[in-house]
């Protein structure tokens, strides 16, 4: 596989895999996301379009634009994560509300609707493992892909 292959390659299976593991902890492992982690989720949706669009693509300048465009929402992703970790770690202050939708229907189920809504706080991790958060995790990994994949780029320009 050539430069541009593996940062396709990379562009679509780091969304894929992050949104996975956040989907996966949060219906499987019972991890409630806060506003914050929903905004981590955003960038990467975008990205596996993007990269979808870029293997499409591939033989023409746009599905390089959208390869670029993929690794920009990854990164994206990570500078949210960042954020998200400070805040965590009282590195500075975040949201100090947290906030959800309300299903429609009578003045009883919206009532048992926020009795039953678990209130989770931006400012709290959930989990860490070695000190480090799941938003840390995002950053990391995020911020990481997004240069390999504009440094896999850079490559197969040159070449």
């Amino acid at each position: 596989m050539d430069a541009l292959g593996k940062a396709r390659a990379l562009a679509l299976l780091t969304p894929a895999a992050l949104l996975g593991g956040a989907l996966g902890s949060q219906y499987l492992g019972g991890l409630h996301p806060c506003e914050m982690c929903y905004w981590q989720r955003w960038p990467h949706w975008a990205a596996l379009a993007l990269a979808l669009l870029a293997i499409a693509l591939r033989k023409s300048a746009a599905g390089f634009l959208l390869l670029a465009l993929a690794g920009l929402a990854i990164f994206v992703s990570g500078a949210i994560g960042v954020f998200h970790a400070g805040v965590e770690y009282g590195w500075w202050e975040g949201l100090t509300s947290c906030s959800t939708t309300l299903s429609g229907g009578s003045t009883e189920d919206i009532l048992n609707s926020i009795m039953a809504t678990p209130v989770v706080r931006c400012d709290q991790a959930q989990w860490t493992l070695g000190g480090i958060s799941l938003a840390g995790f995002n950053a990391i990994f995020s911020i990481g892909a997004a240069i390999a994949i504009w440094m896999l780029m850079a490559k197969a320009r040159k070449q």
